[in-house]
């Protein structure tokens, strides 16, 4: 059963072999990390790094793949996981003076992106909570409990003393 729900609400995107290192790429990917799909976009618009436009364009992808193929909304799209990986590394050879040459190393990484809908999964995640709190004893089988909630301030109790 999880693994159908996991299926149904994330997507994925892959980019390989773009020309970059994998360390700029990261540096970029530890900002939007978590964060909503518009408020992704909105960042890397305005980071002023050259690995932001490659990843802007992988994310907007993922939600495009998100849109079409399943049919989610882009508003409930969170980025859950966005990996770098070391690609090939392109070596090439500069001609230098008395017939000698040095080398050149382009590296390149792989990008992957996975975003979440979290529309279709809070059904999911209240039912698994009323699940636990009926293991632990919180709620129980036979008796209706009430959870009130006390305001601090009003009855006194710590925030009374100097």
């Amino acid at each position: 059963e999880k693994e159908d729900i996991k299926l149904k609400t994330e997507v994925y995107a892959l980019s390989q072999s773009i020309s970059m290192s994998a360390h700029k790429a990261r540096r970029v990917l530890d900002q939007i990390r978590g964060r909503s799909y518009r408020e992704t976009l909105t960042i890397l618009e305005l980071m002023p790094y050259r690995a932001c436009y490659p990843i802007f364009k992988l994310i907007y992808s993922a939600a495009a793949n998100a849109k079409h193929n399943m049919g989610l909304n882009e508003e409930y799209l969170v980025i859950i996981k966005a990996t770098v990986n070391e690609g090939t590394t392109v070596k090439k050879l500069k001609p230098r003076a008395r017939g000698r040459s040095y080398p050149i190393k382009r590296p390149t990484c792989h990008i992957t992106i996975v975003l979440k809908d979290t529309a279709l999964y809070e059904k999911y995640v209240v039912e698994n909570s009323i699940r636990c709190l009926k293991k632990t004893g919180w709620i129980y089988k036979k008796k209706s409990t009430d959870i009130t909630c006390h305001n601090m301030y009003s009855s006194g109790g710590v925030w009374d003393k100097k």
